[in-house]
């Protein structure tokens, strides 16, 4: 395995950290006894501290801890963290190639993580898709931004809703997700998934072992509005999607979360909550509504507070249970990929660190 240290040409995964220890004589227990240290931002010879080492672990693989720790630590580093008012913090994490994704720390021990630097997607409304893909995260990336959240407080809850199309890069995802539902102890359910649609995820996630709760994208009740929002997503319509998304909350037992960023003038409208009603009415179903996050360079509003919280009872008045979610991080640019934007835009800018435990 190439060391993290150096960008190698595609990321590290988590097979590639399993078949290191494999060739150092570890069994699955012991790959999954060095795995869970570093899951739960622990030093990975913290057990010689309890017991001896020789007692668990191959001489190999105890040679190569203090080697194998190092790339770890290589593999993603906080460079800034911006703490918000409402108990979030976003962190902008850079990786080993000195490219840099976004993470954000959530109320409530959860934690929003990246899958992508950049996203092919290309949401009129998203800051990360302006500058298209520039390349996938790799599963032991995707866990590394846990495990430094892990350093800085509990996480409970995963969400992989931060910037790039998980369905883009399926196989670092999935891997990523059923270690994080074994030796990472979090709840299957915990685990959510965030997709505009694709027909790959329908098809792989019920067969995965560790089966994730599933977001979905939505925006809009309207076919031809939603291709202009969504310009680059597969082309299912409101129905089809639901449907989709139907089946899968029926044979998991989770029900689908609806996301649907509410935007001034734009799909806030009568028509989109009759829209609405229409699609989720019956479904096993939860409607996000979550107000716009504004970003100045893209022209898009907010709407104020208190029509989204009208629009939010009035669809719960009419049978579709709904949440209205204020999206962590107002006042540090909480919008994806805004804080990684600034970074790249002004590297000089001060940058407000805040203080670990």
């Amino acid at each position: 395995m190439s060391s993290p240290t150096t960008p190698a040409s595609t990321p590290l995964r988590i097979d590639d950290l399993r078949q290191r220890l494999r060739a150092l004589g570890a069994k699955p227990c012991h790959e999954d006894r060095v795995l869970r240290s570093w899951l739960q931002a622990a030093p990975l010879d913290s057990g010689a501290r309890r017991r001896r080492a020789e007692d668990f672990l191959p001489l190999g693989v105890r040679d190569d801890l203090p080697a194998l720790q190092a790339d770890l630590d290589a593999l993603a580093a906080v460079r800034a963290e911006h703490p918000g008012g409402d108990g979030s913090a976003r962190l902008l994490v850079a990786l080993a190639d000195g490219q840099t994704v976004e993470s954000v720390l959530l109320p409530r021990d959860g934690l929003c993580v990246s899958t992508q630097v950049g996203c092919a997607v290309g949401c009129v409304f998203c800051m990360t898709g302006r500058e298209g893909l520039l390349r996938q995260v790799g599963s032991a990336e995707i866990v590394a931004q846990v495990v430094l959240a892990r350093a800085r407080r509990r996480v409970k809850k995963v969400v992989f809703m931060g910037m790039g199309e998980p369905a883009h890069n399926l196989d670092n995802v999935l891997e990523a997700i059923d270690l994080l539902g074994t030796v990472g102890d979090i709840g299957h359910k915990n685990l959510v998934f965030s997709t505009v649609g694709d027909p790959r995820v329908f098809e792989r996630l019920p067969r995965q072992a560790v089966k994730p709760a599933l977001a979905l994208s939505l925006h809009t009740s309207r076919a031809d509005l939603r291709a202009e929002l969504l310009p680059r997503a597969p082309r299912l319509t409101p129905d089809e999607l639901v449907e989709l998304g139907e089946d899968y909350a029926r044979a998991t037992g989770y029900p689908i979360q609806y996301q649907w960023t509410l935007i001034e003038g734009v799909n806030d409208s009568p028509a989109e909550m009759d829209g609405i009603v229409r699609l989720l009415k019956g479904k096993y179903a939860i409607m996000n509504m979550i107000p716009y996050n504004t970003v100045s360079e893209l022209g898009f509003k907010r709407p104020d507070w208190a029509r989204a919280e009208a629009l939010a009872r009035e669809l719960h008045a009419r049978g579709v249970l709904t949440k209205l979610r204020d999206s962590a991080g107002q006042d540090i640019d909480g919008g994806c990929g805004q804080l990684r934007a600034r970074s790249l835009a002004d590297p000089s800018q001060p940058l407000r660190r805040m203080p670990r435990p």
